[in-house]
């Protein structure tokens, strides 16, 4: 990487007139550039039809080309494996995809006759315990208190008591007060009677003003 610079500037054909590039654009979809073969010094590997010519094909060709794979198949050379398989056991899709009898009759028989497995390989070393016994004894943290026993009392229950809500008494109204309330619910009764009287009479009034216009519009001609 020594003597190299990195070039971060745009290419010299991105200042190119839009009149060029347009008629190089046409110059390639018409009357492409006749290249030389390539040569591959490395072994082609078939990926399949490329994601771009499955777009540009039309859609009854797929339909065409999944129907021909239900009924025939391609048929696939053997796969070349170059690393050592490892057995996993059933997967889970496959497990997934047996009836329910299956997996019962398969859980009867482990639990009749187990698989044989063969012995464990340990690689770390057991525990030696200081004492003669072969178990570990823990003992429990009540043991390893040395106060006295205090037993303290119960918490006192709480008393619950049925009592009958009394009602607060009323206040007295003051006569004035509903004197004067009563002499202003009057007056709101006599000022709605009378707004409801004026808003009937210019109802009345504009429905006869438009039946006088209408006809006097078909008879006084």
């Amino acid at each position: 990487m020594d003597g190299q610079e990195i070039d971060l500037l745009l290419p010299s054909s991105w200042n190119r007139p839009l009149w060029r590039r347009l008629f190089e654009g046409f110059r390639d979809r018409f009357s492409p550039e006749k290249l030389p073969p390539l040569h591959l010094t490395s072994r082609p590997m078939s990926v399949g039809m490329l994601q771009s010519d499955r777009l540009n094909m039309p859609w009854f060709r797929t339909i065409f080309t999944n129907v021909g794979d239900v009924i025939s198949p391609e048929s696939l050379p053997p796969l070349e494996l170059e690393s050592n398989p490892v057995d996993t056991g059933e997967l889970i899709s496959d497990q997934m995809s047996h009836l329910w009898i299956s997996s019962l009759l398969r859980n009867l028989a482990d639990r009749v006759s187990p698989e044989r497995l063969p012995a464990l390989q340990v690689t770390s070393k057991p525990m030696e315990l200081r004492s003669d016994s072969e178990f570990l004894q823990l003992p429990s943290w009540s043991a390893t208190i040395d106060t006295p026993k205090v037993f303290l009392p119960d918490a006192p229950r709480p008393q619950f008591t049925l009592s009958v809500p009394v009602a607060p008494p009323q206040p007295k109204l003051d006569p004035a007060e509903v004197e004067y309330v009563h002499s202003l619910e009057a007056d709101l009764r006599r000022d709605l009677r009378r707004s409801v009287w004026r808003q009937r009479l210019w109802v009345s009034l504009a429905v006869l003003e438009v039946v006088a216009l209408i006809g006097t519009s078909f008879f006084w001609k």
